[in-house]
């Protein structure tokens, strides 16, 4: 039987963790390791400094063990890997992420962190994302179809496979695009409002706004077009 293990980075209590491992339990025996709670943009930093402790959790779907861990996301794939689970996973699922993981975004992004850090760890790995939104029917309509689609289907080394789903209702999804490349543009045009606080010190806030162009066969352009988009990211730092 396949061995799954799952982590995100939005933490262990996630509603797209339980999907994601819902769906996963249908292919394998799941374990989930994942962050006691949210580690949104930490990229693919892990910890080195001092411990980092995890501890079996109650998770809503039978048959899955779970662990919270006060760790990066992708400490969470190193202790899952090389500790907790038996013999390491044939298969690392990584969301599914509230927010896009697309563009630029993806050099910020734990989720893609993660699972790159599966991938360095030589494990088939798939980034799972979707609109920051409460509109999951696409998601929940394609996201069983492309994992059995992804499954077996090989990746070079440092590399992950990237789903992202629109955030519409199923009538409006226009379907699956394959083989969309990362796009070179940014999904939020980020800006920092600035305050001058006592003593000379000044605070910086991000404020992102979205971009809505994007180029033609790219990530970006599929989901602004309600296409569940599928491609390939290369880690290349």
């Amino acid at each position: 039987m396949r061995k799954i293990l799952i982590t995100n980075d939005d933490g262990i209590d996630a509603d797209g963790l339980v999907r994601l491992a819902k769906a996963a339990s249908q292919f394998g025996q799941v374990w989930v390791v994942a962050p006691e709670s949210q580690r949104s943009a930490m990229s693919h930093s892990i910890t080195l400094r001092h411990s980092i402790e995890a501890w079996e959790v109650e998770f809503p779907v039978p048959g899955v063990r779970a662990f919270a861990c006060d760790g990066t996301p992708a400490d969470c794939v190193r202790i899952g890997v090389l500790n907790i689970v038996p013999g390491k996973p044939d298969h690392v699922f990584s969301g599914i992420n509230y927010g896009y993981n697309t563009a630029s975004d993806l050099q910020y992004s734990a989720t893609a962190g993660a699972a790159f850090e599966a991938a360095f760890q030589r494990i088939h790995t798939i980034a799972f994302s979707e609109d920051a939104c409460r509109m999951h029917e696409v998601t929940d309509r394609y996201l069983q179809e492309i994992i059995a689609e992804l499954l077996d289907k090989p990746l070079a080394i440092n590399q992950i496979w990237n789903v992202n789903f629109p955030g519409c209702e199923l009538s409006a999804c226009k379907g699956v695009l394959h083989n969309r490349t990362v796009s070179s543009g940014e999904f939020y045009k980020d800006r920092y409002i600035e305050t001058k606080l006592s003593e000379g010190r000044i605070s910086y806030l991000i404020e992102g706004h979205r971009n809505y162009h994007a180029v033609e066969g790219t990530d970006l352009k599929a989901v602004f077009e309600n296409y569940v988009s599928v491609g390939i990211a290369t880690n290349i730092s």
